[in-house]
């Protein structure tokens, strides 16, 4: 069983009704004076790169714990409060905010021993607490509840897995938002913690074997490095319940390569210990141990790490793996475990047009999610590969987790749009059925809004896919605010679906007449292997002429003008907008970089920033260098006039480290000739995102929007509901 957990999104109310109320004035948009605090310029810092010296004037930045970078800090955070303060409407947006988020929402039901098992917020809680039922509409009993952790909601639950019998559950914890994570055991029967605790965990799954478990983790950190230093030699042990962690048997170690990642998966059937090692994001090693047997070593069924080998299941001695191998747009094979080597593999479900998102051996059959012009569409196929039944899902769409087991006759998922939060399916494998189970209750209603698909041309001719959401009956006259959403890398696709990347603002946006777009650009994995390659190394300029061609597809036809337009993303999305900035300033009113990779020269040398290389190359690397210094947000700032921009990041980001946000509000403002502010917003006690508290999502949403309202000139309304 796996789950691919997206985190809901919220729709907005429709914007235009009679009872709107503006909070700003659309002539009062005059300048805010803004002076940012000084900020040390050494310039006699540099590095050598294939003979080029390059300049890193603010290295002095990297080390966030330094007493001098929490007081220059501490000084920007000042400025841009200051800075907000000063916005019309960012009260009221807050408010509005709390309002619309505040609904009952669920996650899909897991069966484990004699109870179901989900995830319920009743509106604004800081975190999901875990209930169970007897019955899918009996009573619900508290299991566990997160908000409990701590006072100010930054303690989450970030993975969970139940023992065979289901008696013992096991869960990370998280604090302030970190990937490092502790792991705790709680004994359902009794309702106790028992005294086991795991600690230093990071990118690891929890694979239950009779009365322990399989986990992952690097050695304890240096003091001092825990969110900055470099991650390696990732390890794989077993933990026997009831045992000090001191006693956990070693399971696996690669001495030899230690940026190598290991994780392991245990079949539902308890008879197969499966081991993924990786280098970076895409491609892994495969190896297995049958647990019926005595044996300690791992045989090998792919021991090169150029593609893609998931674990679906097992059916008896035979593993089915979907794979990229031999298909760009994946397919699923069956392997013996007696005979793994390639010339043996069968091949179950080939290769199609369409990208194979994932599949899950529930009941003896197959559920097959495929991308359709990057959304959902599921089909059930025998275990010989023979289609049986395409289920209908309502409109575009994504299936975002799915919760099943091989001996079950039933599955949930929850299906997701832009315009509507998870609803929660119940799949009856054997009516082959699909009906709704839960379905949230906003105070919207999706009528009056409309999602539409457009495709484009990219400077290199490449037809580029894009959603389009606005208000139905829109006039196309340039007038619109508009917010544009991107990421393109690392295999991942951006499919229609509510997250907490989108949820906060899309709403807000369509509620003050503005529209949304997200451009499905190359590197992603929308389209497969091919897709994702053209986006990444000496390519990846493809995904940002991919994504500036869409601003202009959007101006070209009326949408926005440039005068109007925002762009944003996170994270890789970050390093997107960074670019894009940085390349076209004069194409945007504002752009939102979130938790951005923006210098490509050092990435690697923090935390797990060595195993992106395999999408953007190392600029050690003679080959690599030219083209990351070409685009490197940070390095190609330079004096002219930028858009007016609002840089977030996370005091506890250990993934991309704040660093990479500091040097680049640091070099912006030295740099900026124009008179927009560039400011920077540090969100306190949190992390990357994931477990991130729900107040503190509304409270940074509020400020974004409020920015981007402010500085594409659009009077904020406040929607009281539809005549």
């Amino acid at each position: 069983m796996r789950a691919t957990l997206f985190l809901f999104v919220l729709a907005a109310l429709a914007w235009g009704c009679a009872n709107n109320t503006d909070t700003a004035d659309t002539a009062d948009f005059k300048t805010i004076p803004v002076e940012y605090p000084e900020t040390e310029r050494d310039t006699s810092i540099r590095d050598t790169f294939s003979g080029i010296s390059v300049a890193d004037p603010y290295r002095w930045l990297e080390d966030d714990r330094a007493e001098a970078v929490e007081a220059w800090v501490s000084r920007q955070q000042r400025v841009t409060e200051n800075y907000l303060n000063a916005l019309p409407g960012r009260a009221e947006l807050r408010s509005r905010l709390k309002k619309l988020w505040n609904y009952e929402r669920y996650t899909a039901p897991v069966k484990a021993g004699d109870f179901y098992y989900f995830f319920k917020n009743d509106g604004l809680q800081d975190q999901d607490v875990l209930y169970r039922q007897t019955e899918l509409n009996g009573a619900e009993e508290l299991v566990l509840d997160p908000n409990t952790f701590s006072r100010d909601g930054s303690v989450s639950v970030s993975g969970y897995a139940f023992s065979d019998d289901g008696t013992l559950m096991a869960y990370q914890r998280s604090e302030a938002g970190s990937d490092w994570k502790t792991i705790f055991v709680k004994d359902l029967e009794s309702g106790r913690h028992l005294a086991d605790t795991v600690r230093w965990v990071k990118f690891s799954n929890i694979a239950w074997y009779k009365d322990g478990f399989f986990y992952s983790r690097y050695p304890k950190p240096k003091e001092g490095e825990a969110y900055s230093g470099s991650n390696q030699f990732h390890q794989l042990y077993y933990h026997q319940v009831g045992t000090a962690q001191e006693e956990d048997e070693l399971v696996f170690a690669d001495r030899i390569n230690p940026r190598r990642n290991v994780y392991a998966s245990v079949t539902d059937d308890q008879r197969f210990l499966v081991l993924s090692q990786s280098e970076s994001t895409s491609g892994n090693a495969l190896y297995f141990r049958d647990l019926t047997e005595d044996g300690l070593f791992f045989e090998p069924v792919v021991e090169r790490f150029e593609h893609d080998f998931e674990l679906v299941g097992n059916e008896g001695r035979f593993l089915y793996l979907l794979t990229n191998y031999g298909a760009p747009n994946r397919r699923l094979i069956q392997v013996d475990t007696r005979q793994p080597e390639e010339r043996y593999w069968k091949e179950v479900l080939p290769e199609t047009e369409n990208m194979l998102q994932s599949v899950e051996m529930i009941g003896g059959k197959f559920l097959t999610n495929y991308l359709t012009d990057a959304h959902s569409a599921l089909a059930l196929y025998s275990t010989d590969g023979k289609i049986e039944k395409r289920l209908s899902l309502p409109g575009m769409g994504t299936v975002t987790q799915t919760e099943g087991k091989a001996g079950s006759t039933e599955a949930f998922l929850s299906y997701t749009t832009f315009l509507s939060p998870g609803t929660i399916y119940r799949l009856d494998l054997q009516e082959e059925s699909l009906l709704p189970y839960k379905q949230p209750e906003l105070d919207f209603d999706q009528e009056y809004y409309e999602v539409r698909q457009v495709t484009y041309q990219s400077y290199d001719g490449t037809s580029i896919p894009m959603f389009i959401i606005s208000k139905k009956g829109l006039t196309l006259d340039g007038s619109h605010p508009t917010l544009l959403y991107g990421y393109g890398g690392f295999n991942i696709p951006i499919t229609p679906a509510f997250n907490r990347t989108r949820s906060m603002l899309f709403p807000l946006v369509l509620e003050n007449g503005g529209v949304c777009a997200v451009a499905n650009i190359r590197g992603g994995g929308e389209f497969g292997t091919a897709w994702h390659k053209a986006g990444t190394k000496h390519n990846k300029q493809n995904v940002f002429d991919d994504f500036q061609a869409a601003a202009e597809y959007l101006i070209a036809n009326k949408y926005t003008s440039a005068s109007k337009l925002a762009i944003h993303g996170r994270s890789n999305g970050g390093l997107l907008v960074g670019a894009c900035l940085t390349q076209r300033p004069d194409l945007y009113a504002v752009a939102l970089p979130a938790v951005g990779v923006l210098d490509m020269l050092r990435y690697h040398q923090f935390t797990i920033g060595w195993a992106w290389a395999s999408d953007y190359g190392r600029a050690d690397e003679e080959e690599d260098f030219d083209y990351l210094y070409a685009y490197s947000p940070l390095h190609n700032v330079s004096k002219q006039a930028y858009p007016a921009t609002l840089i977030t990041t996370a005091d506890h980001d250990d993934r991309v480290v704040p660093a990479h946000s500091f040097k680049f509000a640091a070099a912006l403002q030295y740099h900026q000739q124009g008179e927009e502010p560039v400011l920077l917003r540090v969100e306190k006690s949190a992390g990357h995102g994931a477990g991130q508290s729900t107040a503190s999502l509304i409270e940074q949403a509020a400020d974004m929007l409020a920015f981007m309202f402010y500085h594409t000139e659009t009077p904020i309304r406040l929607s009281e509901g539809e005549e």
